[in-house]
Parts: C-alpha cells; structure tokens; sequence
C-alpha cells in the first residue's frame, strides 16, 4: 500500500490526519526522564509504558524495535482488535519503574506494539472518543430503568471501538448480567464494567476544592495512598469531618502532604498522658503547638480555662522530676522568654533589585575638567 492509498479512506477521499500535538508536562501521568542522557544500552526486553484516558496505563513490548519517544502516539494490542494510547515512559526509566513497583513481568505475558499510529487510526480513535458521552448518558438511564444501585460515571471506548470500558461506583455488590446484555444490545460492542472507588471518581470528574485550587488527584495524584483521622491527629488539627472531608466525602488527600513534617518534629517531645505535678497544683496536658514546640496544660482536664504554655524542655524537666517522686514549685519559671509570640523572619527584606549590579566606583576622577570649573564659578558666583 502506498503512502497515498493508506490516507484514503473506501470512498477515496483524502484523510486529514488531526492535530495530536504532545506538549510534555500537560498530562498527570506524564513522567520526567531524568536518565534520558544516560548511553542508550540494547535491552532484549524493550519495555514502553503507554498511556490511555484518564489514570488507565500499562507495559507493552517494542517487538517491532521502533524509535518510540515520549508523546508518541501508537497502536497497541488489545483484547480483541487494537488499542490506541500514548507513550509515556520509554528507555532506562522503565526498568527503574518496574523496580519501584516491584514488577518483573515476562517478555510473553505482556502485549505487543503493533505500529505508530497512522491517519486512519487516529480518525477511528477521535470517533470512538465522541462516542463516551452520549454512551455514558444513556447507560445511566438504562440502569435506572433496571432499578440498579449504582452510577455510572465514566465510558472509554478502545481505538478501534470494538470494546467500552463502563466505570461505575457502588456501594453493595450488584448483578449487572443483565445490565450487560442490554448495553451490547444498545450499542453493539464488547462491554466491560470496571468499579472505581469516591476517589477516582473525583479524579476523573474533577472540581475545586475547599483552598480554592483545582483538585490534586485531578492534576498530579495517580495513586491514591489511604488517609486516616490519625493523620490530622499528628497535625493537631480538629476532628471535624466536614472540614476534614474533601468533595468525595472522603478524608483529604492533602493531609498526607506534610504529616512526615510533623511526625519527625514529635519524634524528641515528652509524652503528652502523663499530668505534671506541682505543689500548688496538678497540670494536664490540652494541646500542642508542634512547630512552635509549646505545650498547654490546665488545671482541670476536662477544661480548657486558665491554660499554661510550657515549652518542651521545661515539660521534659517536670516529668523527669516527677519520676523521682519530687513535685517542681512552679510550672512556670519566671526568667523564661519563650512567651513572646515568634514572628516569622522575612529572607528577602534585605534584598533589592539592584543587588546584582555592579558598583560605582566613586574615587574616579571626573572625564570633564570643563564641568568640573564650571561648577566652581557657579559656586563662587552664587556665593
């Protein structure tokens, strides 16, 4: 087949191939090379990690041996006929992948890069993508009418739209034979249905969240990690499930962000259970300050009126007296100056513009003698 036959279609009109132009960087699952200038070795192997809609991605084997890069988009083997994606991760980077997901899969076990992909496959492709949503929307009536308990939020139809992936969330077990049957009856494709948690679904969806910025796992989380209330119990912070809870009623991604933060900052502090004894009163602990590094006790435990602030040598010194069986005579040392409220430095209050600059060299004598007697009789004359 020449290269004009293959971007004709029956009918022997010319097809334009549409504008699949791949900036790097613009999709979450994208991944820095960081060994792309490392010598390129012959592997047997040949592992290309490619990319499809959403979070969907997998291994493939270069069988063919072509010069695939980052963005390019190729047909794959699928099951049946043909998928169509996008590479995403090739070379050296692969190999430490497979290694960071403890994956060693055989050469036989993984499908097969059949071809880049040419116009034809591209234009299926598009096709088959202007097909989810108006799939996705009559699926869910379907499965109303069927009465079934569930939602279906997504559709991904396969490059050569053989097969439809249907994404659903349920909360109990559902028997969706039926629901099968009358899907391909609809729209004459293989159906698979593949459930997804709250999560994923708020990642596919997207939305704003409660900072005001766009949703993290709609722009760089790919692998959910479990969040639980002890997360926020590290980070002091109330256990207030309407706060806590993000736009999939779930609890907040974000609270991992900085939970190593504040859990290497406790790491040295005395045990909180423990009240500290004094001789005009019993101190039990309320609350922490974890960067500050204060403690607040009160009088009453189940009270927080009158609280005392206690950095943490001072908490280590009381319990280590306490251990002795000695009680301290003041919580409180008067000479202590950790009260004052710590303000937060400004780095760059010292920096200006013009930092970088170089000086004026002020001893250099003045290239104008003329200017210089000028100025001296202005002087005089004015005098």
């Amino acid at each position: 087949m020449t290269d004009n036959e293959d971007n004709q279609g029956q009918s022997g009109e010319e097809i334009r191939m549409p504008d699949i132009t791949y900036k790097p960087g613009y999709n979450k699952l994208d991944s820095f090379n960081w060994l792309k200038d490392l010598p390129e070795i012959p592997d047997e192997k040949d592992i290309v990690e490619i990319r499809f809609k959403n979070t969907r991605k997998g291994f493939f084997r270069n069988v063919n041996g072509l010069r695939l890069e980052i963005g390019d988009v190729v047909a794959v083997e699928s099951s049946p006929g043909h998928d169509i994606g996008r590479v995403s991760m090739v070379g050296h980077l692969v190999d430490e992948q497979l290694k960071r997901l403890k994956s060693h899969p055989s050469t036989d076990d993984l499908k097969k890069v059949y071809r880049k992909a040419k116009a034809v496959d591209i234009q299926k492709w598009e096709e088959a993508k202007k097909l989810e949503t108006p799939t996705m929307l009559r699926s869910r009536k379907i499965s109303e009418e069927l009465k079934l308990n569930m939602k279906i939020g997504d559709v991904e139809y396969q490059g050569d739209k053989t097969k439809a992936i249907f994404y659903y969330i349920a909360d109990e077990r559902v028997d969706f034979r039926q629901l099968i049957k009358v899907l391909a009856d609809e729209f004459r494709v293989r159906i698979e249905m593949r459930q997804i948690g709250a999560r994923q679904e708020a990642g596919r969806i997207g939305g704003i969240g409660s900072c005001g910025r766009e949703l993290c796992c709609a722009t760089h989380i790919t692998n959910f990690i479990s969040v639980t209330t002890t997360h926020a119990k590290y980070q002091e912070l109330s256990l207030n499930p309407q706060k806590l809870a993000g736009q999939c009623s779930k609890l907040k991604c974000c609270l991992n962000f900085e939970l190593d933060c504040y859990v290497d900052a406790q790491r040295s502090f005395p045990p909180r259970d423990v009240p500290l004894e004094a001789l005009d009163c019993t101190a039990y602990f309320q609350k922490l300050e974890v960067h500050k590094g204060l403690y607040w006790y009160s009088t009453d435990p189940h009270s927080t009126a009158n609280l005392i602030a206690l950095p943490v040598q001072r908490v280590r010194e009381i319990q280590a007296t306490n251990r002795k069986g000695k009680k301290v005579e003041k919580l409180k040392l008067v000479d202590e100056a950790w009260e004052v409220t710590p303000v937060s430095q400004d780095l760059l209050k010292n920096n200006s513009l013009t930092r970088f600059d170089p000086p004026e060299n002020k001893s250099q004598p003045n290239k104008n003698p003329n200017k210089r007697k000028n100025k001296r009789f202005n002087d005089k004359r004015n005098k």
